[in-house]
């Protein structure tokens, strides 16, 4: 298989994963009801399996993106070269620490709440 086939093939089931992740993510939210004495179940499973597929499936997205990012590598270099010259090392670092702390700060939100 070439590259190109590989890149298409990742690309293709992170947009299936993605869009599972969402409606799952939207019945979660809206249509299987939360709280005690009431019917948590849809299509015959419970909410807490719903939430494990989601789990899972959010899971296999990071696995994803891991690999389009790795075979996407030399576009994500040559682009950020062109972008911030010889300093682009360090924005790239920059961006990925930001990203952490975005999650951080979003996980204290989620604990405070």
């Amino acid at each position: 298989m070439n590259k190109n086939t590989l890149k298409y093939l990742i690309d293709v089931t992170i947009f299936i994963d993605l869009c599972s992740i969402s409606i799952i993510g939207f019945l979660l939210g809206f249509i299987i009801p939360e709280g005690k004495g009431v019917n948590k179940y849809f299509l015959s499973l419970h909410r807490h399996q719903w939430g494990d597929i989601h789990l899972y499936l959010s899971l296999f997205f990071i696995f994803l993106i891991i690999a389009h990012i790795w075979l996407n590598w030399a576009w994500v270099k040559n682009s950020s070269i062109r972008y911030f010259g010889d300093n682009w090392k360090n924005v790239l670092r920059m961006f990925s620490i930001a990203w952490f702390i975005v999650l951080f700060i979003g996980w204290i939100a989620v604990k405070l709440s």
